[in-house]
């Protein structure tokens, strides 16, 4: 399949630029074909005619939508990994995964960092007069933008929280906090959300309460998790290929929560550091396709890669 056959299948966007660079030779000699380069990750067509691509993680790392100089050694082995694990909990549920069973020839050095993948877009739908892709967010607890916005007096959700509640206040059943995805990830109403996509809402909402059962149980303390729905060639609902890993995630193992230790086991140890080096402001002089020059300590990536190696140590059956 060429890049041409997935245009024409609607199921690239107009907005993702494409590349005639070339990719990893041992793969090109096979018939796959890189064809987009991401902020963390490569995309390749395959040999054949089957509507699927090949995804390939690399070391780069991204924060607040900012690509970064910032390669972090193992840090796209350790994902792949855990993306499958995440698939595969998704799938014994009963949810499809855009994440496809088969894989490339396990020989290839390229192998541990390569998810086949069914071709699909994202689903879109009209809100509120204009038409939307989403970041469906779950929550367990009171904290991050859902808490600065509660300080504030503000109810971007539509949720109706009780007043008085303190930070890292757990809810009894997750709470659903749905936003636009694009630039700037707008919050939209809760309920209707709800109402315009109840099935799989509903589904994924057991899949985020199953799942944080789960992890407790092994150690890890799940704060939230975010989940993009794609749709594919059968018009079929399916989820992306972050499922229920540090990137769409926040894991605090056990032992740091129950000693108020809040430091999260994923990119929020990269965002924090971020935060302090004033990322978002310099990025702002970054032309189209540069990326942010950033020193990062070595202790900081350790940090990083440790917390990826325990949730993943921690997260296989």
């Amino acid at each position: 399949m060429k890049i041409s056959d997935i245009v024409a299948l609607n199921l690239w966007p107009d907005s993702k630029k494409t590349t005639t660079q070339k990719g990893i030779s041992e793969l090109e000699d096979l018939g796959y074909n890189l064809f987009y380069i991401g902020k963390n990750a490569d995309l390749y067509t395959c040999p054949g005619v089957e509507p699927k691509v090949l995804l390939v993680r690399s070391d780069r790392c991204s924060v607040f939508d900012i690509p970064l100089n910032l390669l972090i050694d193992g840090k796209g082995v350790s994902q792949t990994t855990i993306s499958n694990n995440g698939a595969e909990f998704a799938k014994e549920a009963g949810i499809r995964t855009a994440i496809l069973s088969e894989k490339v020839d396990q020989t290839l050095n390229i192998a541990p960092r390569c998810q086949l993948m069914e071709l699909c877009k994202p689903l879109e739908a009209e809100v509120n007069g204009d038409v939307v892709q989403f970041e469906l967010i779950f929550r367990n607890y009171l904290t991050g933008s859902l808490f600065d916005a509660y300080q504030n007096n503000l109810d971007p959700y539509g949720l109706n929280l009780a007043s008085g509640l303190k930070q890292w206040h757990k809810f009894e059943t997750p709470i659903f906090t749905p936003t636009t995805k694009g630039v700037k990830d707008e919050p939209l109403n809760s309920q209707k959300i709800r109402e315009l996509f109840p099935e799989i809402i509903s589904s994924l909402e057991k899949l985020f309460k199953d799942f944080t059962a789960f992890a407790y149980e092994r150690g890890i303390i799940v704060v939230d998790t975010k989940f993009e729905i794609f749709v594919n060639s059968k018009n079929e609902w399916v989820l992306g290929d972050e499922v229920l890993t540090p990137e769409s995630s926040r894991f605090i193992s056990k032992e740091d929560f129950d000693a108020q230790n809040y430091i999260s086991m994923d990119k929020q140890i990269l965002r924090d550091f971020g935060k302090e080096d004033n990322w978002k402001e310099k990025a702002k002089a970054l032309k189209s396709g540069e990326k942010l020059d950033v020193v990062v300590p070595q202790v900081i990536k350790d940090k990083i890669l440790s917390g990826y190696t325990t949730i993943l140590n921690r997260l296989s059956k």
